[in-house]
């Protein structure tokens, strides 16, 4: 069921071009940079700044080693893009089933709604991954191919092999995946609230949008800690020396919470919903 229910997902006309959305905005960004900078290696110092290093501090050093395209494009696309495609697959996994008219004949098979509930879950987190690291691999074929690699200077200002650099990567790459399974926690029980695919995709979203403003007003700093998008940018401890887990394991443990208090609330809802389409 759960292979079923995957191979569904990813053959969707919808995920394709999500999937496609995400894997050009690497090639947008090193073109930008090439263009902007003429490859000619300019980008400034070790990559660290006020912000640890996410974001535009990631840009400085893409021209003196591609493979920090990875990081960079890894750090444009968590904020917006890539909790807005995986808001869409976790939006539309109960309530576009209801509004196809599909969820009926779903529930007829001998799998229950809690096999059913947990498959979708499992589906989205997947497409998390697979989203994830489809932007990965992008950013380092664009990288590489646009600009030299080598070693690694981290945060820190030590350096490190480029293999073991590629490692960071990767490890970045499932760290940001990790940071989506609240948020898709949070979609999949807006997802059981409704029967239009659709409504449940917008609010989803702006859901992401509102927390998104609550978290950068200095205003409302005691509620931070409690919004999940709070730590997704903690991954840019992943290129220090030693890697700091601090913020790190507090992002994990608060994807937990999320997921653990949306996915009972899905399932309470999904449980007891009367189903009619």
């Amino acid at each position: 069921m759960l292979r079923s229910e995957v191979a569904t997902t990813f053959r969707r006309h919808r995920t394709y071009a999500l999937l496609a959305v995400l894997a050009a905005v690497p090639v947008l960004i090193g073109i930008a940079v090439r263009i902007e900078t003429g490859g000619d290696g300019s980008g400034g110092g070790a990559g660290g700044g006020p912000d640890g290093g996410a974001g535009p501090a990631f840009l400085t050093q893409v021209t003196n080693n591609g493979l920090f395209l990875v990081f960079a494009t890894l750090a444009a696309t968590l904020p917006v893009f890539l909790p807005m495609a995986v808001g869409v697959v976790a939006g539309d996994a109960i309530a576009g089933e209801a509004s196809a008219g599909t969820l009926r004949y779903l529930l007829v098979a001998p799998a229950g709604r809690t096999r059913l509930l947990l498959v979708k879950y499992a589906s989205v987190l997947a497409f998390c991954l697979v989203a994830t690291f489809v932007v990965a691999a992008s950013a380092l074929a664009v990288g590489a191919l646009l600009f030299p690699v080598g070693e690694v200077t981290t945060i820190s200002g030590t350096r490190i092999g480029f293999g073991e650099g590629l490692a960071r990567a990767g490890l970045t790459a499932a760290v940001v995946a990790a940071s989506m399974v609240g948020f898709a926690a949070l979609g999949l029980f807006v997802s059981t609230l409704t029967n239009s695919g659709i409504g449940a995709m917008a609010a989803t979203v702006g859901l992401l949008i509102t927390a998104q403003i609550l978290d950068s007003i200095p205003q409302l700093s005691g509620i931070h800690p409690y919004l999940f998008p709070h730590y997704w940018m903690s991954f840019a401890d992943v290129l220090r020396e030693p890697v700091l887990w601090d913020d790190l394991v507090k992002n994990f443990q608060l994807q937990g919470l999320y997921a653990a208090v949306f996915g009972s609330a899905a399932w309470a809802r999904f449980t007891t919903k009367d189903i009619t389409t």
